[in-house]
């Protein structure tokens, strides 16, 4: 299971109700941040998560809307030193902008307090690693070089069959672990059991796929198809496709389609823009995708392999103030 919190929902310039693009993703104990545009630090205190463990942050592309909040992002966590490390995916032209950000402006070309790491996003690579799933990315076509959606999956997995597990004579313990994670064990009375006599079929994990701005949709069909969760922008509606296009970005339709065509469980539109009424966009994606959903500013949802997304309240644990100092220390 994944969970997304969305925490700018805004094309370009913020709204009175939505601030600038940026997007939260949970995994177990980690977490992550896609993009950061200007106000996202204030989000993610409105939204409850806090900053704790949120030092993997993962850029889209190299436009000021999608990297600006990390300026002063950065410069809280270095203050306060609430993270010890921080880490840095995108194109180069969004790391370049950036490591002038971060050390020219918020820093000063000072060493900052707390170690950043700047890493080259290269698709098709896994970009990280967790216990049971992975990141990599995705080239899109938009505006400018080095473009790149991402991709959060959890490893498939093959359950564990107990009846046949005892039919064989394997009592509970360790050698049950053992034979989940590929090794052939040897039960009491002698007899040596493989794993495929007692593992079921494999079974694919949930699988969320972010694209970022993009001016196209047929060259992300690889990375879009089967995906339990589709997060992509929406800037424009059908009736502006001519604007749509010279300016890179798509159209609700267009986002509605791509999830028809590849087997998307549930669509999530973000990036919209202050020209349209949230229910013209909704009434054009849903004519053809009708699981799908125009997300607002702080919205919660809890993704999972073949079933609907269901909709979270704030963490109830979760006091964002109490991450940093009180006022005046």
């Amino acid at each position: 299971m994944f969970e997304l919190v969305f925490l700018g929902t805004s094309a370009s310039a913020p709204s009175i109700y939505r601030g600038l693009p940026a997007l939260a993703v949970l995994a177990g104990e980690q977490r992550f941040l896609v993009d950061c545009g200007e106000g996202t630090q204030r989000q993610i205190l409105r939204s409850g998560i806090g900053f704790k463990r949120l030092n993997r942050i993962f850029l889209t592309h190299a436009h000021l809307d999608h990297i600006l909040g990390l300026g002063g992002l950065l410069s809280t966590f270095g203050r306060w030193e609430a993270l010890d490390e921080i880490h840095i995916w995108g194109g180069l032209p969004a790391i370049e902008r950036v490591q002038a950000l971060v050390y020219q402006v918020v820093f000063r070309r000072q060493t900052p307090p707390v170690p950043i790491y700047f890493y080259r996003t290269m698709p098709g690579e896994t970009l990280f690693r967790g216990r049971n799933f992975s990141v990599r990315a995705f080239p899109v076509s938009h505006r400018g070089r080095e473009c790149y959606g991402y991709i959060f999956e959890e490893d498939a997995r093959r359950p564990f069959l107990a009846d046949k597990a005892e039919a064989l004579g394997l009592p509970q313990g360790p050698a049950r672990g053992r034979l989940v994670a590929g090794e052939s064990v040897v039960t009491p009375a002698g007899r040596v059991v493989h794993p495929d006599e007692v593992l079921g079929a494999e079974i694919k994990g949930a699988k969320v796929v972010i694209t970022g701005d993009l001016a196209r949709t047929d060259d992300i069909l690889d990375a879009a198809q089967d995906a339990d969760a589709l997060v992509i922008e929406s800037t424009y509606l059908h009736r502006h496709a001519d604007i749509a296009r010279e300016v890179g970005h798509i159209t609700a339709r267009q986002a509605a389609e791509l999830a028809r065509d590849c087997n998307v469980k549930f669509l999530f539109l973000t990036h919209i823009s202050r020209r349209y009424r949230e229910f013209e966009v909704i009434s054009e994606v849903r004519q053809t995708f009708p699981d799908s959903y125009v997300v607002r500013d702080l919205d919660h949802f809890a993704v999972f392999r073949d079933k609907l997304p269901r909709k979270l309240e704030p963490p109830i644990e979760a006091n964002a103030e109490e991450d940093m100092p009180e006022e005046g220390e």
